[in-house]
Formats: structure tokens, sequence, C-alpha cells
């Protein structure tokens, strides 16, 4: 389809501008970043030249990006797009333009996620935030948290219900059933407990007390500017140490990570690479902390606790406590587009 042309601001357009908060920080970012390069990265996703005039990518994106910012549904987006005039002015949406709507925003974060331009947009936005100096590399800090999934938690396996597994009256044992073997969830491991029929992707795990049913971002933090440098979204079950090695860097002064990323292996590579190893120790069964490690894991804690607040913004001011689709590749796609909202959030805190 064809390219809408937009953004022809009219004298009316100049007329009804107001100055706010909110619009000076849209226009400072407008300002901040070259959308031009980004633009280069979603050409695989532009509208074709056939059929009824689409909207540029660009468009689309920066939408998305309000999107997270403001924690909107695509309802939502599409009604602020067409009454809010420093959201119009962000996009590039002129008076008389015609904002999309929601199933169009809908479309488009799909084909983003279809082509893998999602982290492409995220690696670009990282690399222009680099090219300023703001992002230190005195350490990257790692971190995980678990996210409940979109969908119902799906029930405990019945208790009362008889072994699938027993022989009938013909004493033959029938074929196994797709269920688990009843048992208490509780006593279950994580990744044997129930799956969800609409989201099998989604998995079990357990934090403290407390049994969650979704998902887990991993985030590596540049320690000092706060800039998420590299990020990925995995089933809960995962283990946090799992990803851990493809959250370094390898320039990084040091590494800051909790006692889940404690491993022998791990810390033999960060002192061959000449990192820093500033991995909190973990007790086992045989082996107590020292006085001396209980010291550093504290010291650890409070020179890590930075990597906390980019959850907190993801979870509190843009609505990640929960994904918001069905499987994982959706969900990662999501996860990008939020960890580059983050990081054009905190642009704005460097650069002023």
């Amino acid at each position: 389809m064809a390219v809408r042309r937009l953004g022809q601001m009219s004298l009316a357009d100049a007329v009804v501008r107001r100055q706010g908060r909110a619009e000076d920080r849209l226009e400072r970012l407008s300002q901040l970043i070259d959308w031009p390069a980004i633009a280069a990265v979603l050409r695989a996703v532009e509208p074709s030249h056939l059929g009824a005039p689409g909207y540029p990518a660009l468009t689309m994106l920066r939408a998305l990006l309000l999107q997270q910012w403001y924690g909107l549904s695509d309802p939502e987006l599409e009604d602020a797009l067409s009454d809010r005039l420093s959201f119009r002015r962000f996009v590039g949406l002129a008076l008389d333009d015609a904002a999309p709507d929601h199933s169009t925003i809908s479309r488009f974060r799909a084909a983003l996620v279809q082509h893998g331009l999602t982290e492409r947009v995220f690696d670009s936005v990282v690399r222009q935030i680099d090219a300023r100096g703001l992002i230190l590399r005195h350490g990257t800090m790692v971190d995980a948290t678990l996210v409940e999934a979109a969908v119902k938690r799906p029930p405990k396996p019945d208790a009362t219900a008889p072994d699938a597994t027993a022989p009938d009256a013909t004493g033959e044992a029938p074929a196994p059933a797709p269920a688990p073997p009843a048992a208490d969830a509780a006593e279950r491991a994580p990744s044997k407990l129930v799956p969800s029929p609409t989201d099998p992707n989604a998995t079990w795990a357990k934090k403290g007390h407390r049994r969650f049913f979704g998902y887990k971002g991993h985030v590596a933090v540049d320690h000092g500017s706060g800039i998420i440098r590299r990020a990925l979204l995995t089933t809960a079950s995962v283990a946090d140490t799992s990803p851990a090695d493809a959250l370094i860097l390898g320039d990084e002064r040091a590494l800051y990570a909790d006692k889940a990323y404690d491993t022998k292996a791990r810390r033999q590579a960060l002192k061959a690479a000449g990192t820093k190893d500033r991995i909190a120790h973990r007790p086992n069964k045989h082996h107590a902390l020292t006085h001396w490690q209980e010291r550093r894991n504290e010291g650890i804690a409070r020179r890590r606790s930075g990597v906390e607040r980019v959850f907190a913004i993801a979870k509190r001011l843009m609505g990640w406590w929960r994904v918001r689709y069905i499987g994982l590749t959706r969900n990662a796609g999501h996860f990008h587009l939020i960890c580059t909202a983050i990081n054009l959030r905190r642009l704005l805190v460097l650069a002023t």
C-alpha cells in the first residue's frame, strides 16, 4: 500500500500548540534521537506502494513508544492519538490527519515481532546513547524479574483422580494421559506443574513462599547511567543464572549480581577477562557465609540496587506487572519495546 503523507503542519497547528511538561519532554526526545537511523531499521515493515495508503513505520513506532510510557492499551492509544495534541505532534500527525485505529496498531506491532525488529530498534537506541558518551561501563548490573502470564493460571491437578497409569479391568495399562500424575501442586517442582493450554510457553516458578505463572525478564544495566544495555525474556521456570552469561557485555569493569548468579565457573571467567567479580556469595548446607562474605554481600546489594529501578518503572509506571500477550515471541518483542522506552526516558535525564 502507499504511504500516507503526514505531518503537513498548518497555521492551525501552530495556534493550538500548547506548552507543557509532556509537550516539552516529547519535543526534546524528538531532538535527541536520530530518528532517520531508526527508520532505516524499520524498512522491512514500511507500507507497500500498492493498495490504500498506510502509516509510515516511524509514526507507528513512536505511537508504540507512547503506549509504553503511559501504560495504554491499543484502544486507549487510539483515543489518545485522536485528541492529545502532544501525542499527535510527537508521532507526526497534523490536525487534519486521521489517527491509526487500534487494529492498525496491533498489526504493526505483530509485524515488528515477526521481522525481529523490536530488538534491533532497542540496539539502535542503545548505540545512539553510547555515541553520546552516556554509557559509563564502570560495571554491569544483572537481574531478573517474574511477570504473571496474561492468561488465567491453570488449576491444580485433582488429587482425588485415579492413577491414569494403573491397569484397567482387562489388565492392560491405558495410554498415558497428557496431564501429569495427580499430586499436590505445592509439592511439585515448578517445571512439573500443570501447563496452560492457552499459553503453553508460560511456566511455573517459585520465589520464597509464592508461586508465579508466566515469564521472566532479564536485563543488564549499566552501573551509573542506568541504561539497559541488553534484555531478554524467558519462561518463568528458567533459572536466573542460565542466561546470565548472555547478559555479560565483556567491556564492563565489574559485574554486579545477587547470589542467584553465584557459580565457580562464572567467577573464574570474570577473573580471566579482567572483570571485577561483584557477585554475592551464596551459602550452602555445608558452608555458611563468613562474616566477611556477609559484609561483602551487603555492599554489593547497595551497589546493584539501581537495577531494581528498571523493574519498578516497567511494572508500576508502564503496567508490566502482567504480560499483555500470549506466547514467548510476542511478549519478548513487547519487553524490548518497554526497555527501549525506559532507555529513552532515562536519556532525557542524562542529557539534561
